[in-house]
């Protein structure tokens, strides 16, 4: 394994205050699947000040749901802590914004009526009983349409008759949600749009032809309104989307510190701001986000050869094409396995951190055959699609002859971390031929610097690079958007988002790069060969633990 050296920025240089005293910072938040997080920062993209706030969803009613008074909880929570962190570091009380960006997790159904009230509960990208809804769909669009998007959501609303759908005045993401509350616009930026409904060729608007499509469906024709009219505005990246407004800076902020004002940028989806975050936003590069779901970008050169079931066709969030390869799931069986060996060092008196306990773990599974000793582990904690299997349920397993030690224990939880994704992955660059120079990641799983990048750049056989602030994630990448969005309302943008991000913030940024080594592409490969044949297992686990 070998990687570049990553330095760390100096978060307290001198005017770090006068900057914030002056409202000239720009903050990013955004709503995860387990994390709300806020980012600030300056015009070159160095972080100021962090915030975080730990949330969970919740299966309720046959549903993954999060509440929206949990969401206005935690945003509130999370700029506190923010506001808490800058008065450590730089002594000084946030009171205004030069810009703010709001970013969530995609897709899934946001149902409001006309005057902006919750219709039903939020029903998140995780919930997979859209198949029929999804399936009609993508037949009438020739297009694949996944079980998670909005569309999809709504149409298995509309035809399982749903009492509220005539009364739908707004359908929305959760990113659009909060962006309407905070500056009273409903507009999505392009990128989360892409997850709602299919995008134009023009990469600046819903797709017409579609649209025309959907009003054509038998259960759709007699239902009072028409989806342009309940959709949001469409917008790219560095457009007006308005500003906050000071409803909206009391919502974030009820101590009424905060100063109405900031340019706000479009919302968008976490997708959109994990390209923006590693730079991923020109053909040929790709970026994977990692959290409770993962999900792989890769920027188009070309059109790929037709509708493909694993591929999603998304947007950057200037509009370009992109080709999206989603699972449901990645770390949380990780994570859970973690906090066991974490208990159980508690037990023996010896309490560790979480740093020091996933670096020592994580390097045991460095240390692993190459082939993970033929344990096989699936973190299904829901279904997953890209594998064909409707309801997910955590799993390990081996032949009697498996080399069962600790490191290839880890060493499989690492690769069934990026299992799905591996497989979706195939699709794209074997069967499709599309060529990548560098992937790019971000997510906690990388914290511990080389170990799953070194495994996911032998499981996509393609270098693997992390950005200094990949740690940051999506919330540093709305944050960058968010100052993109100042600087074209002060007329000194670059010509184009990716002329700002090579100019202007990572110009300076260092980053450490794994290549592929042959041992681990042909070891990985043989564990990758042993999952699908599992597969089975795992999917009979689902039908018989019901």
């Amino acid at each position: 394994m070998t990687h570049d050296a990553v330095s760390s920025p100096d978060l307290s240089r001198p005017d770090a205050a006068a900057l914030l005293e002056a409202g000239s910072a720009h903050l990013g938040l955004e709503l995860g699947s387990t994390r709300i997080k806020a980012a600030l920062v300056d015009d070159s993209g160095l972080v100021l000040g962090t915030g975080s706030h730990a949330w969970e969803n919740e299966f309720a009613d046959d549903s993954w749901t999060y509440s929206l008074d949990d969401a206005w909880s935690g945003i509130q929570s999370c700029y506190a802590d923010l506001v808490r962190d800058v008065r450590e570091r730089h002594g000084v009380e946030l009171t205004q914004l030069a810009s703010i960006g709001i970013s969530a997790m995609m897709h899934g159904y946001l149902a409001l009526d006309h005057d902006g009230e919750q219709l039903v509960p939020f029903r998140t990208w995780r919930n997979t009983y859209t198949a029929d809804a999804a399936s009609l769909l993508s037949s009438t669009f020739d297009l694949n349409i996944p079980l998670r998007w909005s569309v999809s959501h709504l149409l298995h609303a509309i035809l399982g008759d749903e009492e509220h759908v005539p009364r739908l005045g707004q359908l929305t993401t959760l990113a659009g949600y909060v962006h309407s509350k905070l500056t009273g616009r409903s507009v999505l930026g392009v990128g989360d749009a892409s997850g709602v409904f299919p995008i134009a060729v023009s990469g600046d608007a819903f797709d017409p032809e579609l649209l025309e499509r959907f009003a054509g469906l038998d259960a759709v024709t007699d239902l009072p309104w028409s989806l342009p009219e309940i959709l949001p505005e469409v917008l790219v990246a560095g457009q007006d989307a308005g500003t906050l407004t000071s409803g909206g800076a009391a919502l974030l902020d009820p101590t009424g510190a905060l100063q109405p004002g900031a340019v706000a940028a479009p919302p968008e989806g976490d997708a959109g701001t994990g390209m923006v975050a590693t730079q991923a936003v020109d053909p040929r590069t790709g970026n994977v986000s990692a959290g409770t779901s993962a999900f792989a970008m890769v920027v188009l050169e070309k059109p790929l050869s037709g509708p493909r079931e694993e591929i999603d066709l998304v947007t950057t969030p200037s509009g370009d094409p992109v080709a999206m390869i989603h699972t449901n799931n990645c770390a949380g069986d990780l994570d859970a396995w973690l906090g066991l060996f974490g208990r159980f060092a508690e037990l023996l008196g010896h309490p560790v951190g979480p740093e020091e306990l996933y670096s020592t773990l994580f390097g045991a599974g460095a240390e692993g055959d190459a082939d993970a000793g033929g344990v096989l582990s699936y973190n299904y904690i829901s279904g997953e699609h890209q594998t064909a299997v409707p309801s997910g349920r955590p799993l390990l397993v081996r032949e009697q002859e498996a080399r069962f030690t600790l490191e290839n224990f880890m060493r499989s939880q690492l690769y069934g971390a990026f299992g799905a994704l591996a497989v979706g992955m195939e699709a794209l660059l074997k069967d499709e031929g599309v060529h990548l120079d560098v992937m790019y990641a971000h997510g906690g799983i990388f914290r511990t610097k080389g170990i799953a990048q070194q495994i996911l750049a032998d499981a996509l056989a393609t270098p693997v690079a992390l950005g200094e602030s990949a740690g940051e994630g999506g919330a540093w990448g709305m944050a960058l958007l968010a100052a993109y969005t100042a600087s074209t309302r002060h007329g000194s943008a670059a010509t184009s988002l990716s002329s700002f991000l090579a100019e202007q913030i990572f110009a300076s940024q260092e980053l450490s790069t794994v290549q592929t080594d042959e041992a681990g592409m042909a070891g990985h490969a043989s564990w990758l060969a042993g999952y699908r044949t599992g597969l089975e297992v795992e999917r009979r686990a689902g039908e018989v633990l019901a």
